[in-house]
């Protein structure tokens, strides 16, 4: 095995003269072995550079062509269904209200006034926000028209992280399954409502709605735990004030 010799040392013995001439053979093949790799990556990349350009080339067009959908077609076909939901948007507000709820309910899903209703945005435009929504608005609107299967479909396509939207969606499907008479259902969705996001308004709401349909069910320990907490976190909403009686009655047939 060679070892270590400081610089400028000249050999003594014809053993270090061999192993100084090991060590120059080593390094030398190492860079040879270097070289020649480079070589071969070399002659490599020319041979085969119009396929190298070609990839190339194809990732660049990918990326532009993606990023010019975005700008000349993605963004200018969002904001034209956001304009196109305006006018449907302003139906169902009115019929939230209560005016002539059933008919303005019907406008928003097909439109009026030459304008298109949640329907249309949901098939003309496909992928954008403005469709996302009016699934929502659409499945709300039948869930009020009581058209309860299409409810359940329209509220299953719509998907968002808003603290309010979201719980309510779900709790939209709820609603319809009790009118389907199918609980479990029914139950599993409610659960989802008020696990989507804990606020003041929709999980006691939903915890309550919950509780009620466990009760139907008779699975009366869920039913106490949610009727429990609704008392102990959300003590001055509304549906704490039957919780009380209704812990009572559950208490009793445990």
């Amino acid at each position: 095995m060679a070892t270590y010799k400081k610089r400028g040392y000249k050999p003594k013995t014809k053993k270090e003269k061999e192993e100084i001439v090991e060590d120059d053979s080593t390094t030398a093949e190492v860079f040879n072995t270097l070289d020649e790799g480079a070589s071969r990556t070399e002659e490599w990349a020319v041979k085969n550079q119009k396929y190298i350009i070609g990839i190339v080339g194809a990732v660049a067009l990918v990326v532009l062509g993606y990023l010019g959908y975005n700008k000349v077609v993605a963004e200018p076909k969002a904001k034209d269904a956001m304009n196109e939901m305006y006018t449907a948007k302003s139906y169902f507000d009115e019929a939230v209200n209560g005016a002539s709820a059933d008919s303005l309910y019907r406008m928003a899903l097909d439109g009026g006034e030459g304008k298109y209703g949640m329907l249309d945005i949901i098939n003309e435009y496909g992928g954008t926000p403005a469709a996302n929504q009016a699934n929502y608005y659409a499945g709300m609107a039948y869930l009020n028209l009581k058209d309860y299967q299409n409810a359940i479909t329209y509220l299953q396509n719509f998907s968002s992280d808003d603290k309010m939207l979201n719980p309510i969606a779900k709790g939209g499907i709820g609603d319809a399954f009790v009118q389907l008479e199918q609980p479990e259902e029914a139950l599993g969705y409610y659960e989802k409502a008020f696990k989507a996001n804990v606020n003041d308004f929709t999980t006691p709401l939903y915890l309550m709605k919950a509780a009620r349909v466990a009760i139907d069910l008779g699975q009366n320990q869920k039913a106490l735990d949610y009727l429990t907490r609704i008392n102990s976190e959300f003590s001055s909403s509304n549906e704490a004030k039957d919780a009380d009686v209704l812990i009572g009655k559950v208490e009793a047939s445990l």
